[in-house]
């Protein structure tokens, strides 16, 4: 919205917009290698230790050598969206005027494709920064229906990979996430309102809710993402494109039975009923 270029001067355009001058002068500085080194770190830490908080991860890291101090590696963590995982006392809301809704998996038999899907992001390293990945995966096959890629931890590309897999695969009954501010959003959740999904969230810290999607955040790490280094984003979309082809047509699962995500999804998705 202010431009140099326009004929009012720069201070009066930051005083019309209440807008501080020193906000419209400020440049981000770009993460040096070592925090990206660091960031690569903690997450590999994270994924093996998901109950670490930053004090553990700390000295985790200067067993590995680094020289690092808890307030920094805070800091990173907050950057990479990440975070100990363990029972807390109750529920918080994690975004002002953001509704929460209740978990409704509790005790429930999830036998059949498009029953429930779920959603979660991670923090992908690559060999030049960072970037996050979103997808979208049904419960009782563990395919993954759909997924995003953004350098930015906003909620645009969480509702774009939704609206993609209701696309072409139709409504669930239910759709589960965590509380992240990215899935209570207005923006998500309308998607679900929308098409009369029924909303069902983690309980604050209650990674095992969600669990198969964490595990495929394990698979896709440590299978693909930590051998490839991806040097771009577009690297990484056509990587992670095979992946997910090889991921839900050719691995197959122990917990299916031995079968791949696309033998359980179509063989227990429920027949269309015909039009007369």
């Amino acid at each position: 919205m202010i431009t140099p270029e326009h004929p009012l001067p720069i201070t009066r355009q930051c005083r019309l917009l209440d807008l501080a001058r020193s906000s419209f002068y400020y440049r981000p500085k770009p993460l040096s290698a070592r925090d990206l080194e660091l960031m690569g770190a903690i997450d590999e830490i994270h994924l093996q230790y998901p109950f670490y908080g930053s004090r553990r991860i700390m000295h985790e890291l200067r067993g590995r050598g680094y020289r690092v101090g808890r307030g920094h590696v805070s800091r990173l963590m907050r950057k990479m969206g990440i975070r100990a995982i363990w029972r807390r006392p109750r529920t918080t809301i994690p975004h002002p005027g953001h509704k929460v809704y209740p978990y409704l998996l509790r005790d429930m038999d999830i036998t059949r494709a498009g029953q429930v899907w779920c959603a979660d992001i991670t923090y992908l390293p690559m060999a030049r920064g960072f970037s996050y990945l979103v997808a979208v995966m049904d419960w009782a096959s563990r395919r993954v229906l759909a997924w995003r890629l953004s350098n930015t931890l906003d909620t645009s590309f969480c509702a774009e990979a939704l609206r993609e897999a209701i696309a072409r695969y139709g409504c669930p009954e239910i759709f589960n996430t965590d509380q992240g501010s990215q899935f209570t959003s207005d923006e998500f959740t309308g998607v679900l309102k929308d098409h009369d999904i029924r909303i069902s969230m983690d309980g604050r810290g209650r990674w095992t809710d969600n669990i198969f999607i964490e595990r495929l955040w394990r698979s896709v790490k440590y299978e693909e993402v930590y051998l490839k280094a991806y040097e771009s984003l577009s690297e990484a979309r056509r990587g992670l494109g095979e992946y997910f082809e090889f991921y839900n047509a050719k691995r197959r699962h122990q917990s299916l039975d031995y079968m791949t995500p696309d033998e359980v999804y179509w063989g227990t998705l429920p027949e269309m009923p015909v039009a007369v």
